[in-house]
């Protein structure tokens, strides 16, 4: 009896330090990355996948050097009924317990998407088409339904305009929906009561500002211009005079080929501010902070008239004499 009761002492002795040294491997291994080399790569973990299949996939990507050890980890913790589904930028020099923990606490991979400043829909759907989150078409119909726009409390007809151009971080799959929301409600924080309140002192809506501020944006990319271009507007439309600015024209041509005629500047469209007097009915882009502030406060000029410089810049006059000469200075080819 004494003999058998040795054994199983033996035996559970055995088993103990077996299971010991199995948890202390386990326990170096979570903090062991599987390499030295920083080769991120996105993984991603579909929902409702298992866990030993998410593990052969990381294993696959080769980010984990062992995928058992991952595995029983795993159960030891009670992390594989915790792992978040979604795409993943993981790297071979990351442990573990790292890896476990981006997955556990749902840190998935953001995709940065760039929309310059003076960008209209149509070349926004461009970008988010090439990023893979929406095509042209499903994006422009989201931006133009009515119903989406008066959900967002936006006072027009599409959302032209009011797509904040900013750097944005979406996941992968992310809904068309959700981007256009963050970019209009980008555009909210940024507009802020005070500036309701200018454009209300102005004698503008705040459509009728954005719409101005668009046409600053597109005239300019001078950041010290705009309250001067801005002040060229104002004086205008006090006055009753046509805007007479080319963007708006382009804007209202529906296959522009990157050549303004004659027969453009003729053509009556809504937005042909060589036609009609006043505003377009909306803006034209998504302008930047710098257009909407120098739509709200312009420089307080005499200035009627710019012309080009050809060199990213404008010479301003008060008269039309002197707006002939510039034209002749700067446009007339000798």
């Amino acid at each position: 009896m004494n003999k058998l009761i040795k054994i199983s002492l033996v035996l559970l002795a055995a088993v103990v330090v077996t299971v010991s040294v199995l948890i202390f491997d386990l326990m170096n291994y979570a903090e062991e990355p599987a390499g030295v080399k920083d080769d991120t790569k996105l993984v991603v973990i579909e929902k409702g996948q298992s866990f030993n299949a998410t593990a052969d996939v990381l294993g696959k990507a080769e980010v984990i050097s062992n995928p058992l050890k991952f595995k029983l980890l795993a159960r030891i913790k009670g992390y594989d009924k915790r792992i978040h589904a979604g795409e993943y930028a993981l790297s071979p020099v990351m442990s573990p317990a790292l890896i476990f923990d981006i997955m556990l606490r749902g840190k998935v991979h953001l995709h940065k998407i760039v929309i310059p400043e003076g960008y209209n829909m149509h070349q926004v759907a461009s970008v988010i088409s090439k990023h893979g989150f929406a095509t042209v078409e499903n994006f422009m119909k989201i931006a133009t339904d009515p119903e989406v726009v008066r959900k967002h409390g936006i006072n027009a007809a599409i959302l032209e305009g009011y797509l904040y151009p900013d750097t944005y971080y979406f996941p992968k799959d992310e809904p068309c929906e959700n981007i256009i929301s963050a970019m209009v409600e980008k555009f909210q924080s940024v507009f802020t009561p005070e500036w309701e309140k200018r454009a209300e002192e102005l004698g503008f809506s705040v459509h009728e500002i954005i719409t101005l501020a668009s046409i600053i944006e597109k005239e300019t990319g001078a950041k010290e211009e705009r309250g001067l271009i801005s002040s060229v507007f104002h004086n205008r439309l006090k006055k009753g005079m046509r805007l007479e600015t080319d963007p708006t024209v382009i804007y209202g041509i529906k296959s522009f080929d990157g050549n303004i005629t004659r027969k453009n500047l003729a053509e009556s469209t809504p937005y042909n501010t060589y036609k009609i007097k006043g505003l377009p009915p909306g803006p034209i882009a998504g302008p930047g902070y710098e257009s909407i502030e120098a739509a709200l406060y312009p420089a307080e000029t005499d200035y009627l008239f710019f012309v080009s410089k050809n060199d990213g810049t404008h010479t301003f006059s008060a008269n039309f004499k002197e707006h002939n000469s510039a034209v002749k200075k700067y446009q007339v080819k000798k």
